[in-house]
């Protein structure tokens, strides 16, 4: 009988536990919907657990209690943002092979992220960048590290795009990453301030140019496929 006991008390536990920990992870996710959006217009500044409480009309002390600390909300909200980025611009060409088209689908699912304001002000990580350049401690160092992946992204794809003979041998891959992400920044800020959407267009038009100019005959032939 106390066995029987035992393990009828454990499963009410186990499961008013398991409801305290979605309603968290809810809650979680409530706010830093909400922080990514405040950070994309606004930085990461503008964040602060009463601020988030009161808009979404939680306690202060349960917002704090996920969070800790003004700082690590700001954190949380860089990582959630680059899942969000992952999501609408990486992971749908896990499947696609590597080469010129799948660079040119890389550059475009970033374009269409920013023009679709999957974040209120545009590209989140254009704006906390411009935020923490010159900052230093451990929000800079998150977003920084951001920058970083992303270039090595965008780099390691046109590298294996080389690899299979769509890019010149002779390719520079760290200028090419550079300009052709210049490019898609210079489309997001511009719509962003002027309300350019034309911006993403012209965008779109100089890094195919780029990519062709770079290109060997097979990769050429590529970028004149279909998308």
């Amino acid at each position: 009988m106390s066995g029987s006991t035992g393990n009828a008390t454990g499963t009410g536990t186990g499961t008013k536990t398991d409801g305290r920990v979605e309603r968290g992870n809810q809650t979680r996710r409530l706010v830093l919907g909400r922080t990514m959006d405040i950070a994309s217009v606004e930085g990461l500044e503008g964040l602060s657990l009463g601020r988030i409480a009161t808009e979404l009309e939680l306690s202060k002390s349960g917002v704090f209690a996920l969070f800790g600390s003004k700082e690590e909300l700001q954190l949380a909200t860089v990582r959630a943002a680059v899942a969000v980025f992952a999501d609408r611009v990486v992971t749908p060409l896990k499947e696609m092979p590597p080469g010129a088209p799948r660079v040119r689908e890389l550059c475009r699912n970033w374009l269409t992220y920013s023009s679709e304001r999957v974040f209120a002000g545009g590209c989140f990580f254009y704006a906390v960048s411009a935020e923490f350049d010159a900052r230093t401690g451990p929000v800079h160092d998150a977003v920084a590290r951001t920058r970083r992946d992303w270039t090595a992204y965008m780099e390691r794809t046109l590298t294996e795009a080389r690899a299979v003979g769509d890019f010149a041998e002779d390719l520079d891959v760290e200028q090419l990453a550079f300009e052709v992400i210049a490019l898609m920044e210079a489309a997001n800020a511009q719509s962003v301030l002027l309300g350019d959407t034309l911006a993403y267009g012209r965008a779109e038009r100089g890094i195919t140019a780029r990519l062709r100019s770079s290109a060997t005959g097979r990769g050429r032939a590529a970028l004149t496929g279909p998308a």
